[in-house]
């Protein structure tokens, strides 16, 4: 019995360094380990043996499993090893190909959709795109939009504050006086952007998205400011709205206005409407004629109130894009859910 296990034991090791790969080492290690396997039966009958060769077959038989056992474990190293390496020189990915199963294209999220409409809008009357810092000075925020040094929007309640005279923008307007700096009369503008507050429920976010818009030349009147606004309410909303001004107060413009659209809703006899809740009209934005003390702060760049006016708004993308897509609470638009997302195509 103890030849039969040295023999076993010689053919197990030639066969084990001699084997290819690592699904050939296990089929080696079942016919000589596993449970049908000859070497493993020895030690199971060793209580049939006569008492006097129990001892050294037994012995002999768990050395040789022991060893077959460990040039297992080394050749699996070593096949590991050099597989491993054959799979890293041969296995290439192209990273170009289509995933699997392919992916859907991807689409703009609903405020860039919504911001780049607007856009479009704009551009298509005159105007161009400026956009300006978000870390911003108080006196550009503030003080050169003819803010009083106790408006409630300085309080450090409502403004988020970097430094003593440095904040997060609270609106996109600080460009009106960066632009009107940079660059004399005629000047027609409009500022997208980011600017935060201090504000988080259904309908306010700490940072949001605004497009500020900036009309400046001579002989520009309210009447040039409604016409602007018509235009582009019908064509963000429909051909067949209308738009109405109602007094207000800002502080950069004078007079202010409150700008509503006709509702674009399909209103159903005994059921109110969500959006205008019957009134026939919904808040788009803020408007007005740009107060002379606003030119007076760049005055020596040819912005002299008594020759040249200008009129001035600004919107919430996120109210657009509420409005027109019936989005019920502000947070939907920053959750990122898929599901919510891809109902905007």
């Amino acid at each position: 019995m103890i030849d039969r296990i040295a023999e076993l034991r010689s053919e197990a090791e030639a066969a084990i360094a001699g084997a290819p790969g690592s699904a050939e080492l296990e089929e080696l290690r079942v016919r000589y380990l596993g449970r049908k396997a000859e070497l493993p039966n020895v030690l199971r009958g060793i209580a049939q043996l006569p008492p006097q060769e129990r001892g050294p077959t037994g012995k002999a038989a768990n050395q040789a499993r022991q060893a077959l056992e460990a040039l297992i474990a080394q050749r699996a190293e070593q096949l590991q090893a050099g597989e491993l390496e054959e799979r890293l020189r041969t296995d290439t990915v192209d990273v170009t190909l289509p995933g699997a199963p392919p992916q859907p294209v991807g689409r703009h999220h609903l405020l860039t959709a919504t911001r780049r409409e607007i856009e479009d809008i704009f551009l298509g009357l005159g105007f161009r795109i400026a956009e300006g810092p978000e870390v911003e000075t108080v006196y550009y925020n503030f003080d050169a939009l003819n803010h009083s040094p106790t408006h409630p929007s300085r309080d450090r309640l409502d403004t988020f504050y970097v430094g003593d005279d440095t904040v997060l923008r609270t609106h996109t307007s600080p460009m009106q006086p960066r632009a009107m700096e940079a660059e004399p009369p005629p000047l027609y503008i409009i500022i997208p952007g980011r600017v935060y507050r201090r504000d988080s429920d259904a309908t306010h976010t700490p940072q949001f998205h605004q497009i500020e818009g900036l009309a400046v030349d001579e002989d520009i009147t309210l009447a040039d400011l409604k016409g602007t606004l018509l235009a582009f309410a019908r064509a963000i909303f429909g051909p067949d709205r209308e738009v109405r001004l109602r007094p207000h107060f800002f502080p950069f413009t004078e007079p202010s206005v409150e700008v509503d659209v006709s509702c674009f809703m399909e209103h159903v006899a005994g059921r109110r409407c969500r959006v205008c809740k019957d009134s026939n009209w919904v808040e788009i934005l803020g408007a007005g004629m740009v107060d002379p003390n606003v030119f007076g702060y760049v005055r020596e760049h040819g912005y002299d109130a008594e020759r040249i006016q200008g009129f001035a708004f600004g919107m919430g993308i996120e109210r657009i894009a509420m409005l027109k897509h019936e989005v019920p609470d502000l947070r939907l638009l920053y959750d990122n859910d898929v599901r919510f997302l891809e109902q905007f195509g």
